[in-house]
Order: structure tokens, then sequence, then C-alpha cells
């Protein structure tokens, strides 16, 4: 009877694992995601414009202390692999809402942009929408699409505190250029 116990705990454990492993591969996407992203600057940016590129997209918010760190190190990395074909931005998930506590308009985007001396393009997931079809879920993250717009493997978080983003991505980075 013991033995029957532990066998169907065991049988119970393999299938939440299974379930698990399932839904995260459900929730990765797959392929190139579609989008259309505009910047602080009233610019367009989609998916199909960046077809041919490699690119690093880095979301974060200003309110985050993360975001900081993270805004010099998405300098540093832009710096570094800029004149190698790598295209990378700052996306602020912040709203557009003026009600919203979580507002930001554009020129306070650029402002702080400005203010840790981040030169690459500032654009806005206002609703998460974007940031979600790219399985991201928590904030800093980075994610990494393809020349085929395909997204590299998972939403990178955690990032590393010092802002050496250049090399935590670049073995990535070099796999794919």
């Amino acid at each position: 009877m013991l033995l029957s116990n532990r066998k169907r705990v065991l049988a119970g454990l393999l299938i939440v694992v299974l379930t698990c492993i399932s839904f995260g591969r459900q929730n990765r996407p797959t392929g190139s995601v579609e989008f259309s992203l505009r910047s602080v600057d009233g610019q367009t940016v989609t998916s199909q414009s960046l077809r041919g590129e490699v690119v690093v997209m880095a979301f974060g918010a200003s309110w985050l202390p993360l975001s900081k760190t993270q805004l010099q190190g998405v300098r540093k990395l832009a710096d570094e692999y800029s004149n190698r074909g790598v295209v990378v931005y700052w996306i602020s998930t912040e709203s557009e809402d003026a009600k919203s506590k979580n507002y930001a308009s554009d020129e306070q985007l650029r402002a702080f942009s400005q203010k840790y001396g981040l030169k690459v393009t500032v654009l806005r997931d206002p609703d998460g929408g974007i940031s979600k079809k790219m399985g991201v879920d928590q904030l800093p993250s980075i994610v990494i699409l393809d020349k085929q717009g395909s997204v590299v493997g998972s939403p990178i978080s955690g990032l590393d505190p010092s802002g050496n983003l250049a090399g935590q991505l670049g073995s990535i980075l070099d796999k794919i250029l």
C-alpha cells in the first residue's frame, strides 16, 4: 500500500512537471513576432522594417530603479555592437494615459534617456502588448531578434547589476551575427 501511494505521488509530480514544461513552451514565442511601436520622437518602428537586422529590445520603465543601470548597459552595448550591425532600442512600458499612475510623457522619457546618456531610439509599449507577445513577464528584460525577426531564446531578465549587457549578451549576439 505504501509503495502504491509513492507511485501516485510521483505520477502526480510528473504530470505537474510536464504541464509546466508544456505551458512554458506555449508562452515562449516561436517564429517572428509582428509589431509596430512608436518612438518618443513620433517615428514608427515595425517588425517588417527591422528584417535583416539583429535587434536588441531592452524593456524597462523610468520609475524602475534598475532602469538607470539598464540604460547605461544599453548605451555601452549599442556603442560596442552598432558597428557590427546590431540595432538596439530601449522600450518604455509606461502608460500614455495622463490619469494613470504609471504615466510618462514622451518629453519625460526623452529627458530620462538624455540624463543617462542614452543614444538609442526610445520606443513605447504603453499597454505591454508587444512585451507580452515576446514572452516578457518582468522588467527590466531583454529580447533579441534575429535577422528573420524571430525571438532568440527566452527573454533575458535578471540583468547584470553592473550594467554589463555586452558581457551578458555577447555570446548570444556573436552566434547570430
